[in-house]
């Protein structure tokens, strides 16, 4: 069973949980990450999450996301998670958003509480989705990515929506 990092505030361990038992009314703050995925010409690679995930079902989102391992760097776990949720491996990560954390409640009342670092990298392939995790993907200019998202929020996930305009700044985008 997939464990989750439990962290205080400051982003210290505090402990683990399974990560099956913690996005629930009350879902304790724990780590995670997210990463933007770019090819050579800039372009973003946007995913749209399994009908069968948890949380967000059929929601688009960032190229991918997860949780490290008890004692595993989140940079580790991004290239961990790549590999399985995409088949595809990645280059020139970069954190650029350490600090990043947000708290959100999808429909159904399950509650995401993550400090949740946010990484870029970039990819040389298109990729091979794990349909368990995506549906779907698309590139995108991130310029178009932010019109959508200011357009139609409700398509998009709120990590997305809170994280975009932060790694757009961040970029100089």
């Amino acid at each position: 069973m997939e464990q989750v990092v439990l962290v205080a505030s400051d982003g210290t361990a505090v402990g683990t949980a399974s990560k099956a038992l913690v996005h629930t009314l009350d879902t304790p703050l724990h780590l995670a990450f997210s990463c933007y995925l770019f090819d050579g010409s800039g372009r973003l690679l946007v995913t749209r999450r399994a009908l069968g995930k948890v949380t967000w079902p059929g929601v688009w989102t960032n190229s991918f996301c997860g949780h490290p391992s008890p004692g595993e760097e989140p940079a580790t776990a991004v290239h961990r998670r790549v590999r399985q949720e995409l088949g595809i491996p990645l280059r020139d990560l970069e954190l650029v958003l350490p600090d990043f954390s947000y708290r959100a409640v999808d429909t159904t009342g399950i509650v995401e509480n993550e400090l949740c670092p946010v990484f870029t990298a970039v990819i040389d392939d298109d990729p091979r989705p794990d349909p368990y995790e995506v549906i779907d993907w698309a590139w995108t200019r991130p310029a178009d990515l932010a019109d959508s998202v200011a357009r139609t929020p409700f398509a998009f996930s709120p990590w997305l929506a809170l994280q975009l305009p932060l790694l757009l700044a961040a970029r100089g985008d």
